[in-house]
């Protein structure tokens, strides 16, 4: 695999480029082999395994995560340096997608692929610990490797690095996300949010059911279906403040097999996503209300059920300043573009509720090439993004620290 890193023109970034060059080819062969087997969200064993091996190799004693994942320190803890670790996460989880890539190293399990980059992050922070391993008795400050089950399920894998004391000594944490819509070599930041909060919400309606014939005696769960998908996103947007972006859509619903037939059940199910916590936080109680009231003049029962997932992801300023002096540093003083905020959801918010750090955008695409998208099976990276992510990342340790 070529390179397309600009020559650094400081010392130790130069280093750090020499030094990710030679890993080059085995973190392409080592994301290849990721992304032929990957594994959905807590039973990531064989990646987790994969990773620890290659870990341990380089002399450093990763220690494995109740389940799957893992976390491994590097260079001096908090009592030796006087200062907590910088922490680089990655996420192992595939997703239930069939590979339509054509790829000779296309997913291999039927169902499942990596279709959101997970392989490019985790062989990327590999291949930083691997660097900064050569580096432990140069560091003032220790790093810590977060490899995280189970980001693509609620409630996430983030919860279970956190409860397991994953984030324990550690001042600030990093990471990135692929964007297949920046072409690689290119990092996007931004200051505050980046990510949106996301939940899962379920409206079950019951009544009695009966004939369409006789509509009026009976509670009509179709119709009151159809009223809860049209009007409780129109109520929210005036509910709720509009700068906020919050944003309900519907993603399935289930009533009935018969066309005379009023069914005695309904389901709608959805994601309900906010740009700003501070709406997220009120959403819950006002959907509730909405429904509800919508509902009531209608003689059907209803259930509402409000699945928090993960608040919007908030990088501070100072961490976004380290990481984009990073980019700067190792990809170039040009390397470095705003991004949007996105209506995705990320658990690593959930990490920033309890130290400060950022998340940027990884470029995948090849220049000039075609713009694909994520969590689509025919999902394609320019494979010297994890070479970029790697640099990215080290030197973002070591100016964090």
């Amino acid at each position: 695999m070529t390179s397309l890193r600009p020559d650094p023109t400081d010392p130790v970034s130069a280093r750090l480029a020499a030094l990710v060059a030679e890993l080059r080819d085995e973190l392409a062969a080592i994301r290849r082999d990721l992304h032929a087997h990957p594994e959905l969200g807590r039973t990531e064993v064989r990646t987790t395994k994969l990773v620890a091996e290659r870990l341990r190799a380089a002399g450093l004693e990763p220690h494995l995560l109740p389940g799957s994942g893992l976390v491994c320190d590097i260079g001096p803890g908090p009592a030796a340096s006087g200062r907590k670790r910088i922490a680089l996460r990655a996420d192992l989880d595939g997703l239930p997608v069939q590979d339509t890539s054509g790829l000779p190293w296309a997913s291999t399990v039927r169902g499942v692929a990596h279709a959101c980059g997970h392989d490019v992050h985790t062989a990327a922070v590999l291949g930083a610990g691997l660097v900064l391993a050569q580096l432990a008795d140069e560091l003032r400050t220790g790093v810590r490797l977060v490899f995280q089950p189970a980001e693509e399920v609620q409630p996430g894998g983030a919860l279970d690095v956190v409860a397991a004391g994953g984030l324990d000594g550690v001042g600030e944490i990093y990471s990135f996300h692929c964007d297949p819509k920046v072409d690689v070599g290119q990092v996007g930041t931004r200051i505050g949010p980046i990510t949106s909060a996301s939940d899962e919400v379920t409206v079950t309606v019951t009544g009695p059911g009966g004939h369409t014939s006789r509509p009026h005696l009976t509670g009509d769960v179709v119709f009151a279906l159809g009223q809860v998908i049209t009007q409780v996103p129109a109520i929210l947007g005036r509910r709720l403040d509009p700068r906020s972006g919050v944003n309900l859509t519907w993603g399935a619903v289930q009533a009935g097999s018969a066309h005379n037939a009023i069914p005695s059940t309904g389901t709608v199910k959805g994601t309900l996503r906010c740009l700003d916590v501070r709406a997220w936080e009120k959403a819950s109680e006002v959907f509730h209300s909405a429904v509800e009231q919508v509902l009531a003049p209608l003689g059907v029962e209803v259930d509402v059920r409000h699945h928090r997932g993960v608040p919007p992801v908030e990088n501070s300023a100072h961490a976004t300043g380290i990481l984009e002096a990073a980019a700067h540093d190792v990809l170039g003083r040009g390397s470095v573009q705003l991004t949007e905020q996105s209506l995705g959801g990320e658990d690593f918010a959930w990490y920033l509720t309890k130290v400060p750090g950022a998340m940027a955008r990884l470029g995948t695409r090849t220049p000039g090439g075609h713009t694909y998208d994520i969590h689509q099976g025919d999902l394609r990276v320019d494979e010297r993004a994890v070479e970029v992510g790697a640099l990215l990342l080290a030197r973002t340790a070591l100016l964090a620290g």
